[in-house]
């Protein structure tokens, strides 16, 4: 029997989630975006009350949920405040290629630095020349002894002006292109390691993607992820594992923007009654709630198979493409029902448009998606 009724103990989470995105993201969610500053204050207290790190496994600390419960958590602090929720979650990314390809030592040691005190880690792929085509990266990795050499520019990293470490990805043997690429886990405080700049980002501003310059730098052959070689089967399966997780923090995103459009309908008059009695905007309404839902039980079904152990690439990709291009479509939609009011930063639908356009971005565009969707297809 196919069944996505949530437990009680989802329910449960799910709802102290929400309690926390509405009592500690919202209120503050409009001041992080205008600041640009790393939401310490919320982190702190997203980290005391349980709410970070959901994927390390308990005996490192963590609560070990599963992908489908990082798709509830996701919707509710995207819902929240889409911007803060990319800054503090960011270590769940990180997190991945570790416990898909990492020893025990490794888990044991960088897992457990993450759940012991507030610290965060990032995921560096993206370089000046190279993002979607993750073989078109420059950054190398040189053997010497039992040590690697790193030399190399990583782009727009998410929480890389904040990280403790990072799982960086470089060729070791570039003439093997996406075979040749290894996964590494590097501290920041490694000499060589440098954040050159913080990035001006047009939405989700407060996450500190940044720059991140690495010149000579030494890391043991211990932090070497797997096997040299790897990193590029690293970085699919990792992104098989996140992408829904991602379009559920789309649907938080649009939820919220239809919320504020319905509240919006409800109390503007036009021609002498509220613009949510004219059939324009009823249609606008009903088609974002549709999408809405279809894109939730799309990202749940991905992840769900993601946790059975079963392929969920295709999946994945259904739910990344579709959720990211119905929350733009949504948040759109939504500064339209507002109007003149909807363009003003006093409202809060033109931050969502704004926070909306990364999701079709990053861990893939919408058009590597359906690059993915559609060599599975031809396979067949």
């Amino acid at each position: 029997m196919v069944d996505f009724t949530l437990s009680d103990e989802q329910k449960f989470f799910r709802d102290t989630v929400h309690r926390f995105a509405e009592q500690e993201m919202r209120p503050v969610a409009a001041q992080y975006d205008e600041t640009g500053e790393f939401p310490w204050d919320v982190a702190r207290k997203a980290f005391e009350a349980g709410l970070l790190n959901i994927h390390v496994p308990e005996e490192y600390g963590g609560p070990g949920l599963g992908t489908l419960e990082g798709c509830v958590v996701g919707e509710e602090m995207a819902w929240g405040c889409p911007g803060i929720t990319a800054a503090i979650g960011i270590s769940n990314l990180a997190v991945i290629p570790v416990l898909l390809a990492g020893t025990e030592e490794q888990k044991k040691r960088w897992l457990s630095l993450l759940t012991q005190e507030l610290s965060f880690a990032s995921y560096a792929v993206t370089e000046p020349g190279a993002g979607s085509d993750v073989a078109g990266i420059a950054t190398t990795a040189v053997r010497k002894g039992n040590e690697y050499v790193l030399n190399g520019t990583k782009r727009f990293i998410t929480g890389g002006g904040v990280a403790s470490w990072m799982v960086c990805f470089a060729y070791t043997d570039k003439s093997r292109r996406h075979n040749g690429i290894s996964a590494f886990i590097v501290p920041m405080d490694t000499p060589g390691v440098t954040v050159t700049r913080k990035e001006p980002m047009m939405g989700q501003r407060c996450s500190f993607t940044a720059e991140i310059v690495l010149e000579e730098v030494v890391v043991p052959a211990e932090n070497l992820l797997g096997q040299e070689g790897d990193g590029f089967k690293i970085a699919m399966l990792t992104f098989n594992k996140s992408r829904p997780g991602v379009a559920a923090q789309a649907v938080g995103c649009a939820r919220a923007a239809m919320e504020h459009a319905i509240q919006y309908a409800r109390e503007r008059e036009t021609f002498g009654r509220p613009i949510g009695q004219h059939q324009a905007v009823q249609f606008m309404l009903a088609d974002m709630a549709m999408n809405i839902a279809a894109a939730r039980w799309l990202a749940w079904h991905a992840a769900w198979l993601d946790d059975q152990g079963l392929d969920n690439a295709q999946e994945a990709a259904y739910a990344k493409a579709f959720a990211a291009d119905m929350c733009m479509k949504v948040t759109t939609d939504a500064v339209q029902i507002f109007g003149g009011y909807g363009y003003s930063k006093e409202f809060p639908v033109e931050k969502l448009m704004r926070d909306a356009k990364i999701y079709q971005i990053y861990e893939g565009t919408s058009q590597i998606q359906r690059l993915i969707i559609g060599r599975r297809l031809m396979q067949k």
